[in-house]
């Protein structure tokens, strides 16, 4: 996969918006108002980050030397993903829990109003 492969499957779920809140070299996918992935467009091999139940992460990291604790961030929910090697069905699982976790930790209320939105 690709950048443009990421950016297009986050941007096609719901209430989801891109950023560069830190640098010109870091996209940031929120869903409403909380990240959900970040990605660095300048670094090789692509690599991006995204929060992952803890049991899962420990699993990841014995199990792909390309997935480690995301730096400079809580290491127990992120993840560091170079994405070179690793088969698409497992980015896109790794994306999909990641956004389906931070969507679960907004409120009642912006979880309605993004449920509401056209996909």
């Amino acid at each position: 996969m690709d950048a443009n492969d990421i950016l297009d499957y986050c941007l096609s779920k719901k209430g989801v918006s891109e950023s560069f809140p830190f640098n010109e070299e870091t996209l940031v996918m929120k869903v409403g108002t909380k990240m959900f992935l970040l990605m660095s467009l300048e670094k090789q091999p692509l690599t991006i980050n995204v929060k992952t139940d803890p049991e899962w992460s420990l699993e990841l990291r014995e199990r792909h030397s390309q997935i480690t604790g995301a730096y400079h961030m809580n290491k127990t929910h992120w993840n560091s993903v170079s994405v070179d090697g690793l088969k698409r069905d497992l980015i896109l699982s790794l994306i999909e829990q990641s956004y389906d976790l931070v969507y679960k930790s907004l409120t009642k209320k912006m979880r309605e109003e993004i449920s509401q939105l056209k996909s």
